[in-house]
């Protein structure tokens, strides 16, 4: 049996790089599908609506934990395709992530007041034009507190990666428990690590909050 000392410390520091990588994989491919998904939801076809809803409505309905499952094990079943845990993690985390952003960016568009839409399109924008010049600008304001705040439960989240053996954070303080058996140790330990990352996030957001109205998108006064 080993003792918990600095090597195994810098086991588990390392450990968090793979944490913050997946986490930005999976909030940058989110952001891209999540603003499709935000604009079929708002947008002019009745099929691209339905889908769009729901697509969210699956993934925020079900477990990610599941969601993981199928990536992992589901290609193999299926399609007798067996893909590395990196992979697994990636597709699922950035289409979870991807139903909760577009969520939160169709909230955001919605709540642009409707004379918005309708001064524009007295200056004759298109569609499309009124979302890039008009609507879009202003939600991106509103938006940006509640997606940084969804960025930290993502964080937290990555943890249940470890159940198909992917050696994040969470993952490396199961593997130094299973090797010292000092938990009371490890485990402050990580959840400590998780904190450093994720409270200045959690900061950040509510800096954001007090600047931004969220309610009107415009900039608060400092």
């Amino acid at each position: 049996m080993r003792t918990f000392g600095l090597s195994e410390f810098i086991f588990l520091l390392a450990a968090v790089r793979w944490t913050l990588l997946l986490s930005l994989v999976a909030f940058c491919g989110g952001i891209g599908f999540g603003f499709l998904i935000a604009l079929a939801r708002v947008g002019r076809f009745f099929i691209l609506r339905v889908l769009a809803q729901a697509y969210i409505q699956v993934f925020q309905g079900t477990p990610v934990l599941i969601q993981l499952f199928i990536a992992y094990y589901g290609f193999a079943v299926l399609f007798d395709l067996r893909i590395e845990a990196w992979t697994a993690v990636s597709l699922a985390f950035t289409a979870y992530s991807a139903a909760f952003l577009g969520e939160i960016w169709r909230g955001a568009i919605q709540a642009i007041p409707r004379q918005q839409w309708e001064s524009a399109e007295c200056i004759s924008l298109g569609y499309f034009a009124q979302l890039r010049y008009v609507i879009l600008p202003q939600a991106f304001r509103i938006a940006i507190p509640p997606t940084v705040g969804f960025l930290v439960q993502l964080v937290k989240a990555t943890s249940v990666a470890a159940i198909i053996g992917f050696i994040e954070l969470t993952r490396a303080g199961q593997l130094m428990t299973n090797v010292t058996f000092q938990p009371m140790i490890i485990y402050p330990i990580v959840a400590a690590l998780y904190f450093v990352i994720c409270w200045p996030l959690s900061q950040f957001s509510r800096l954001l909050e007090r600047r931004f109205d969220a309610t009107r998108g415009i900039t608060q006064g400092l």
